[in-house]
């Protein structure tokens, strides 16, 4: 199987300008990777935009039988503010894994979608994870997994799947707010409405392909570090939508994180 790159180019946004990746028209901008399916194929209409809104819905699916799926951002980013809003919407499909309930997220530094294997479920990726209030116990949103990469906090390696964040419980028809500081591969600061509640250093792949295999990155010629990559929306069998989708460049100044 051929493998491309992580990011062939990266094309440059505007200093301290917001712009938009969702249109609130259609999915212009964005591919569409489910497992078992081609790049591009949209299976079951499982990403739709309805009244303005950037929505996965599994009403059209039979079964969930396995169909995780991600929505890619064509271009790939460095050194950026990523913002958008969530909400989850009804409830999980009946034969998809437990703990996909109220469950979602955005990727970042994700492998592009046409590097991924036709049955491969999930990116080599960083991710923001997405949770809301299931009424037993503290369960934070924001959250960092690490589906194929490792992160480093204050010198020390991470391996550990998920870290979790110090946001509080939300509700699940609440809109939250999310940002995303991404400085490449130096630091990624996670905010919940408008609140710091994550910071972690040097994202990087796992060498050893704990989670998913990296052995054909590796072999592509992907470095260790990860610098770069794609921004990708999560389907993993429960619904959730998207709005306020936005993005703006680092500027100069911003780049390097500041000194504690």
């Amino acid at each position: 199987m051929k493998i491309l790159l992580l990011c062939l180019c990266c094309l440059p946004l505007s200093a301290s300008e917001w712009i938009s990746l969702f249109n609130g028209k259609d999915l212009s901008g964005w591919t569409p990777k489910i497992t078992g399916h081609p790049v591009g194929e949209n299976s079951f209409d499982t990403f739709r935009v309805e009244d303005g809104i950037l929505k996965c819905e599994y009403d059209r699916y039979p079964k969930f039988n396995g169909q995780f799926g991600h929505l890619y951002s064509n271009l790939a980013y460095s050194h950026y503010i990523l913002r958008m809003e969530y909400k989850f919407s009804g409830e999980k499909m009946p034969d998809a894994p437990g703990y996909v309930n109220l469950n979602s997220g955005v990727m970042v530094h994700s492998q592009p979608p046409q590097s991924m294997s036709l049955e491969q479920g999930f990116p080599v990726s960083i991710e923001f994870q997405f949770l809301a209030d299931e009424a037993k116990g503290p369960r934070p949103t924001g959250n960092v997994c690490t589906p194929g990469t490792n992160i480093e906090i204050e010198g020390k390696l991470i391996t550990q799947h998920i870290v979790e964040s110090t946001s509080p419980n939300y509700p699940a028809d609440q809109w939250i707010q999310i940002e995303m500081v991404v400085r490449g591969d130096e630091e990624i600061i996670h905010r919940v409405n408008g609140k710091e509640v994550l910071r972690y250093q040097k994202p990087q792949l796992d060498p050893k392909g704990a989670v998913i295999s990296t052995k054909e990155l590796f072999e592509a010629g992907a470095p260790l570090s990860l610098k770069f990559g794609h921004i990708a929306l999560q389907a993993e069998g429960q619904p959730v939508w998207f709005r306020n989708i936005k993005i703006k460049q680092l500027e100069a100044s911003e780049i390097s994180s500041p000194k504690k």
